[in-house]
């Protein structure tokens, strides 16, 4: 794994990781910045080149160094819902972004051999390894962000590998715990509007209170995602005030 570019979004920066050797694969190629890129060919080269580079999603901290890997000779795939790309498994997982992908793998526990394996998966920013994602309002991608992390749930993974922070051992327990916040979220909405609460800075204060706030307008992008859901779903007040 090869990491850049910390910030408030990205945490301890964007993941790369780099799968297998001889050659290797690559998921995520990082964020536009000459040291990074150059972490990440020096491990290309050490791992006996690379087939091919994959996308969890279009963002630009996973795909600015997208032109740089290319000039390597890696090429950049697009990847397809069910494919496998060496050791991985494509899998859509819409919700945070519309193109979102996770790559399921089972790799050998001790980096060589037959020793054992690991159900990994790399989960991109669907699931991340502190806190909570960002999931925009995009046509019920709320919606579809839920189901994405029922599918990864239903696979079980031993590890989860996400696109910023650390990895996931406990990773059941991690996908359960996304779940939930998600579902709190979406209860305590439902209690605030049941009780005639209908500015949507009422129920970002009630709902979101915990958020800090330098995130709060994330957060008010999230609560229109959540509105969006319930909407789709018939259970949005009519009333409710711009």
């Amino acid at each position: 794994m090869v990491a850049g570019n910390p910030g408030p979004m990205t945490l301890t920066g964007t993941n790369t990781y780099l799968v297998g050797s001889d050659p290797c694969w690559v998921i995520d190629p990082g964020p536009d910045d000459s040291a990074h890129v150059a972490a990440v060919g020096r491990e290309i080269e050490r791992r006996g080149g690379a087939a091919g580079a994959l996308l969890t999603h279009s963002h630009a901290d996973h795909t600015g160094a997208v032109p740089a890997i290319e000039a390597l000779g890696v090429p950049v795939i697009a990847p397809e819902d069910g494919r496998t790309y060496g050791p991985l498994e494509a899998i859509a997982t819409p919700g945070h972004a519309i193109d979102h992908f996770c790559f399921f793998a089972d790799l050998p526990t001790d980096g060589t051999g037959p020793a054992g394996t690991l159900a990994v998966c790399f989960t991109g920013d669907l699931i991340l390894g502190w806190g909570s994602t960002y999931v925009p309002p995009d046509g019920g991608s709320l919606a579809a962000y839920m189901d994405s992390l029922r599918l990864v749930a239903a696979r079980r993974p031993d590890l989860l590998c996400p696109g910023h922070g650390p990895f996931i051992s406990a990773a059941m327990a991690k996908v359960g715990e996304y779940i939930d916040h998600r579902q709190d979220r979406e209860d305590a909405l439902l209690e605030a509007l049941a009780g005639g609460v209908r500015s949507r800075m009422e129920l970002l204060d009630l709902v979101w209170a915990d958020v800090p706030e330098v995130l709060r307008p994330a957060a008010a992008v999230v609560l229109e995602a959540h509105l969006q859901k319930l909407e789709s779903e018939d259970r949005l007040p009519s009333d409710l005030a711009e």
